[in-house]
């Protein structure tokens, strides 16, 4: 992340996410998500990987900006990611997201 941004437009990782995901190896399915992961985190991660922007997100969820960073600090920080790129592979790999469709 740049400055709470993120360094690759979100809408260009889901485009590339919906490309290349049916190539991806099949693997036995995940659980149904993080067990540590809060709702509230749980419903940040999913709208990430939706290929919403922070804006979008705090928008949608009608807190505040920095709140959507805060989550999205802890969500990287629970799961062991590094970025959000990460966290969007880990919800497609999690089943928490389908390719080309919603959660």
């Amino acid at each position: 992340m740049a400055g709470g941004d993120a360094v690759v437009a979100p809408r260009v990782t889901r485009r590339l996410l919906d490309r290349f995901a049916g190539r991806l190896t099949a693997s036995p399915p995940a659980p149904a998500g993080p067990p540590d992961l809060t709702d509230r985190e749980r419903e940040v991660l999913l709208l990430v990987a939706q290929g919403l922007s922070n804006l979008e997100i705090s928008g949608r969820l009608q807190v505040a900006e920095a709140t959507v960073k805060t989550h999205i600090g802890r969500i990287l920080g629970k799961l062991g990611l590094r970025d959000r790129v990460q966290a969007v592979v880990f919800a497609y790999e999690s089943s928490l997201v389908q390719p080309g469709g919603n959660s």
